[in-house]
């Protein structure tokens, strides 16, 4: 509907000004086939906004890696885009009860793990915890604490009252965003070298 409005109404102004105006008819040729290239160009980013938006969302995360971008897919769902990191895996930056956190996206893992770091850093009072969950790290069994994230907001995601685990001081060095928050999303899927989450 609206490319056809677009379309027609330049059309017509083009043609109306061709018209009525004194100039020569090259002059004329030469201003239409201009107001014709332009009407082409609106309509060609109309018809592929969205896979320009998929473009202008990879450039972006592609200078910032681990940086999430936001935007929508051709449903309207909510989705954000994340890059892969140069270590070969994928990083998000995440905010905790509204403070700053970089996760590992870990499809292993089965709940958010968060380090006594980035735990403390959410306004979480890691000397009151009990560490009572079984959970294997890279340096073997040991126990996390069960929490309850206030908010856990991933780009344009939001999840409220979120279950997690915070890991003993020293047993982990990046915090791991699991399957309890993956599995509430529409779908996760890896193209390439990008995570693309959908709402």
């Amino acid at each position: 509907m609206f490319a056809s409005l677009l379309f027609y109404g330049v059309w017509g102004t083009v043609i109306g000004a061709a018209v009525l105006s004194r100039g020569s008819l090259a002059q004329n040729a030469r201003n239409a086939a201009v107001w014709l290239g332009i009407i082409l160009t609106l309509m060609t980013g109309y018809i592929y906004r969205y896979e320009l938006q998929d473009v202008g969302s990879a450039l972006t995360a592609g200078l910032i890696p681990g940086s999430p971008v936001s935007g929508q897919n051709s449903d309207g769902r909510g989705q954000v885009m994340v890059v892969r990191s140069a270590n070969g895996h994928f990083e998000i930056d995440a905010a905790v009860n509204g403070e700053s956190t970089r996760f590992l996206v870990d499809t292993g893992a089965s709940s958010i793990v968060l380090t006594a770091d980035d735990a403390e850093r959410a306004g979480i009072d890691t000397a009151a915890l009990t560490f009572s969950a079984p959970i294997m790290t890279a340096n073997g069994a040991t126990t996390a604490a069960p929490v309850t994230l206030g908010t856990l907001d991933i780009g344009d995601i939001r999840r409220d009252r979120v279950r997690a685990l915070v890991a003993r001081r020293g047993n982990l060095d990046t915090s791991l965003l699991g399957m309890n928050f993956l599995q509430t999303l529409w779908s996760f899927e890896i193209r390439g070298d990008r995570l693309i989450l959908t709402d």
